[in-house]
């Protein structure tokens, strides 16, 4: 069964969103339900990965990279996180406390060892900070995991 993990930027915009659920679910069709999604849940990329996973009936494994990750996620994002993380088959608790750029980058090399292909939703910019996904798309590359760009053409976050 084909592991796949998710990377990728939050607050994107409508339009970029809805065009990265059609890849993404375009992207994940052929494995018909037999691969596991590792996500850590985030608004964005990971959340839409973690949907089209369930979506698809194949397992979600979640990481949670640090004790109060919910609390540092947006208000409005939390019943998502919530209903998602209810669906996991396994979830993966870091040691961290807070939610820092350290914890993000230790759950980024946790999914990318644990994975057979990594999905970026990424538009291909450095990180704005540690732990962003540019850096977990050149550890996975450093790890000679295979990575699988998606991002709309045109699209702007």
């Amino acid at each position: 069964m084909r592991r796949i993990a998710v990377t990728g930027h939050r607050g994107l915009a409508p339009e970029v969103e809805r065009a990265v659920d059609t890849a993404l679910r375009a992207h994940l069709a052929p494995f018909d339900g037999e691969m596991v999604g590792l996500s850590c849940l985030a608004d964005g990329a990971d959340a839409l990965f973690a949907r089209a996973v369930v979506d698809a009936g194949a397992p979600l494994e979640v990481v949670v990279p640090a004790e109060i990750y919910r609390e540092a996620l947006p208000a409005h994002h939390r019943a998502e996180y919530d209903a998602l993380l209810r669906r996991a088959v396994l979830v993966h608790r870091l040691p961290h406390l807070e939610s820092t750029p350290e914890a993000h980058m230790d759950a980024g090399r946790h999914m990318v060892d644990h994975c057979d292909e990594l999905v970026a939703i990424w538009d291909g910019a450095p990180s704005r900070g540690e732990g962003g996904t540019a850096d977990i798309v050149g550890y996975a590359h450093d790890q000679e995991c295979p990575v699988v760009v998606i991002w709309p053409e045109g699209a702007r976050r």
